[in-house]
Protein backbone atom coordinates (compact mmCIF):
# COMPACT_ATOMS: atom_id res chain seq x y z
CA UNK A 1 0.00 0.00 0.00
CA UNK A 2 1.33 3.43 -0.96
CA UNK A 3 0.22 6.68 0.66
CA UNK A 4 1.09 10.02 -0.90
CA UNK A 5 1.16 13.26 1.08
CA UNK A 6 0.55 15.72 -1.75
CA UNK A 7 -1.46 18.47 -0.03
CA UNK A 8 -1.27 20.98 2.73
CA UNK A 9 -3.27 20.10 5.85
CA UNK A 10 -6.28 22.01 4.50
CA UNK A 11 -6.24 20.34 1.08
CA UNK A 12 -4.24 22.70 -1.15
CA UNK A 13 -2.02 20.86 -3.68
CA UNK A 14 1.75 20.76 -3.20
CA UNK A 15 4.41 21.02 -5.91
CA UNK A 16 5.51 17.49 -6.88
CA UNK A 17 8.99 17.98 -5.37
CA UNK A 18 7.43 18.58 -1.93
CA UNK A 19 5.38 15.36 -1.89
CA UNK A 20 6.06 12.58 0.62
CA UNK A 21 5.68 8.89 -0.20
CA UNK A 22 4.97 6.23 2.44
CA UNK A 23 4.84 2.55 1.60
CA UNK A 24 3.40 -0.11 3.89
CA UNK A 25 4.26 -3.73 3.15
CA UNK A 26 3.93 -7.04 4.94
CA UNK A 27 6.88 -8.06 7.11
CA UNK A 28 5.25 -11.00 8.85
CA UNK A 29 4.64 -10.02 12.47
CA UNK A 30 5.20 -6.36 11.52
CA UNK A 31 4.36 -3.80 8.89
CA UNK A 32 7.38 -2.36 7.07
CA UNK A 33 6.99 1.41 6.72
CA UNK A 34 9.21 3.09 4.14
CA UNK A 35 9.36 6.85 3.72
CA UNK A 36 10.75 8.96 0.88
CA UNK A 37 10.53 12.69 1.58
CA UNK A 38 12.15 16.02 0.80
CA UNK A 39 14.71 17.05 3.40
CA UNK A 40 13.93 20.56 4.57
CA UNK A 41 17.17 20.98 6.51
CA UNK A 42 15.47 21.85 9.81
CA UNK A 43 17.77 21.64 12.85
CA UNK A 44 17.89 18.11 14.28
CA UNK A 45 16.12 17.34 17.55
CA UNK A 46 18.34 17.25 20.66
CA UNK A 47 20.08 14.06 21.69
CA UNK A 48 21.05 10.87 19.98
CA UNK A 49 18.72 9.19 17.47
CA UNK A 50 16.07 7.07 19.15
CA UNK A 51 12.76 7.64 20.94
CA UNK A 52 12.00 11.32 21.60
CA UNK A 53 8.88 12.79 23.16
CA UNK A 54 7.80 16.04 21.48
CA UNK A 55 9.19 14.95 18.11
CA UNK A 56 6.23 16.65 16.40
CA UNK A 57 7.97 19.97 17.14
CA UNK A 58 10.66 19.06 14.55
CA UNK A 59 10.82 17.96 10.92
CA UNK A 60 8.81 14.75 10.87
CA UNK A 61 6.62 12.38 8.87
CA UNK A 62 3.76 10.72 10.74
CA UNK A 63 1.53 7.71 10.10
CA UNK A 64 -1.77 7.37 11.95
CA UNK A 65 -3.54 3.99 12.04
CA UNK A 66 -6.95 4.05 13.72
CA UNK A 67 -9.70 1.57 14.43
CA UNK A 68 -12.52 2.43 12.04
CA UNK A 69 -15.25 2.48 14.69
CA UNK A 70 -13.56 3.82 17.83
CA UNK A 71 -10.98 6.35 18.98
CA UNK A 72 -8.20 3.78 19.41
CA UNK A 73 -5.20 4.64 17.22
CA UNK A 74 -1.45 4.39 16.82
CA UNK A 75 0.70 7.38 15.86
CA UNK A 76 4.16 6.69 14.39
CA UNK A 77 6.45 9.73 14.06
CA UNK A 78 9.73 9.49 12.15
CA UNK A 79 12.42 12.12 11.62
CA UNK A 80 15.15 12.32 8.99
CA UNK A 81 17.73 12.34 11.81
CA UNK A 82 16.81 8.89 13.18
CA UNK A 83 14.56 10.04 16.02
CA UNK A 84 11.14 8.44 16.39
CA UNK A 85 8.10 8.38 18.61
CA UNK A 86 5.27 5.85 18.74
CA UNK A 87 2.12 6.61 20.71
CA UNK A 88 -0.86 4.34 21.38
CA UNK A 89 -3.95 6.44 22.02
CA UNK A 90 -7.50 5.79 23.15
CA UNK A 91 -9.39 9.02 22.68
CA UNK A 92 -8.12 11.98 20.72
CA UNK A 93 -4.65 12.99 22.01
CA UNK A 94 -5.07 10.61 24.98
CA UNK A 95 -1.83 8.61 24.88
CA UNK A 96 -1.83 5.60 27.17
CA UNK A 97 1.49 4.18 25.95
CA UNK A 98 4.45 6.06 24.47
CA UNK A 99 8.06 5.47 23.55
CA UNK A 100 7.76 2.01 22.01
CA UNK A 101 11.21 0.54 21.08
CA UNK A 102 10.84 0.93 17.31
CA UNK A 103 13.33 -0.58 14.85
CA UNK A 104 14.02 2.46 12.66
CA UNK A 105 16.78 3.83 10.47
CA UNK A 106 16.93 7.03 8.42
CA UNK A 107 19.30 8.38 5.79
CA UNK A 108 19.66 11.91 4.42
CA UNK A 109 21.00 12.22 0.86
CA UNK A 110 21.18 15.80 -0.37
CA UNK A 111 17.70 17.28 -0.58
CA UNK A 112 15.88 13.99 0.16
CA UNK A 113 15.63 11.55 3.04
CA UNK A 114 14.47 8.00 3.44
CA UNK A 115 13.41 6.07 6.49
CA UNK A 116 12.42 2.51 7.23
CA UNK A 117 10.67 1.18 10.33
CA UNK A 118 9.20 -2.13 11.39
CA UNK A 119 5.92 -1.56 13.22
CA UNK A 120 4.82 -4.69 15.10
CA UNK A 121 1.24 -5.62 14.26
CA UNK A 122 0.52 -6.16 17.97
CA UNK A 123 0.82 -2.37 18.46
CA UNK A 124 -1.97 -1.64 15.94
CA UNK A 125 -5.58 -1.17 16.96
CA UNK A 126 -7.86 -3.98 15.80
CA UNK A 127 -9.22 -4.03 12.26
CA UNK A 128 -11.01 -2.56 10.42
CA UNK A 129 -8.64 0.37 9.97
CA UNK A 130 -8.53 3.92 8.74
CA UNK A 131 -5.31 5.87 8.19
CA UNK A 132 -3.76 9.20 7.46
CA UNK A 133 -0.19 10.32 6.85
CA UNK A 134 1.16 13.78 7.60
CA UNK A 135 4.39 15.73 7.46
CA UNK A 136 5.67 18.79 9.27
CA UNK A 137 8.65 20.85 8.17
CA UNK A 138 10.06 24.32 8.52
CA UNK A 139 10.78 26.61 11.44
CA UNK A 140 8.83 29.62 12.71
CA UNK A 141 6.65 31.34 10.09
CA UNK A 142 8.03 28.96 7.43
CA UNK A 143 6.55 25.92 9.25
CA UNK A 144 4.34 23.81 6.94
CA UNK A 145 1.78 21.16 7.82
CA UNK A 146 0.99 18.57 5.14
CA UNK A 147 -1.55 15.77 5.02
CA UNK A 148 -2.58 12.90 2.73
CA UNK A 149 -6.22 13.47 3.68
CA UNK A 150 -7.49 17.06 3.93
CA UNK A 151 -8.20 18.23 7.48
CA UNK A 152 -10.23 21.43 7.06
CA UNK A 153 -10.63 23.72 10.01
CA UNK A 154 -9.18 26.86 11.56
CA UNK A 155 -5.76 25.30 12.18
CA UNK A 156 -3.85 22.08 11.49
CA UNK A 157 -5.19 19.21 13.59
CA UNK A 158 -3.79 15.81 12.62
CA UNK A 159 -6.00 14.00 15.16
CA UNK A 160 -9.27 14.38 13.22
CA UNK A 161 -9.94 10.65 13.03
CA UNK A 162 -13.20 11.07 11.13
CA UNK A 163 -11.24 12.49 8.18
CA UNK A 164 -8.96 9.45 7.85
CA UNK A 165 -9.31 7.07 4.88
CA UNK A 166 -10.73 3.55 5.33
CA UNK A 167 -8.15 0.93 4.31
CA UNK A 168 -7.29 -2.73 4.42
CA UNK A 169 -3.68 -2.89 5.64
CA UNK A 170 -1.31 -5.31 3.91
CA UNK A 171 -2.24 -8.80 5.02
CA UNK A 172 0.07 -10.87 7.14
CA UNK A 173 1.91 -13.59 5.21
CA UNK A 174 0.13 -16.93 5.42
CA UNK A 175 3.35 -18.57 6.64
CA UNK A 176 3.49 -16.09 9.55
CA UNK A 177 -0.12 -16.53 10.71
Amino acid sequence: MVIHVERTWDGLPLPAEEAVRLELTDAGAALRLRIEAPFNGDPPPPGEPGPLDGLWEHEVVELFVAHRHSEAYLEVELSPHGHHLVLALTGVRQAHTRGFPLRYRARIAGSRWTGEALVPREWLPPAPHRINATAVRGVGVARRYLSAEPLPGDRPDFHRLGRFRDVDLPARSRTEQ
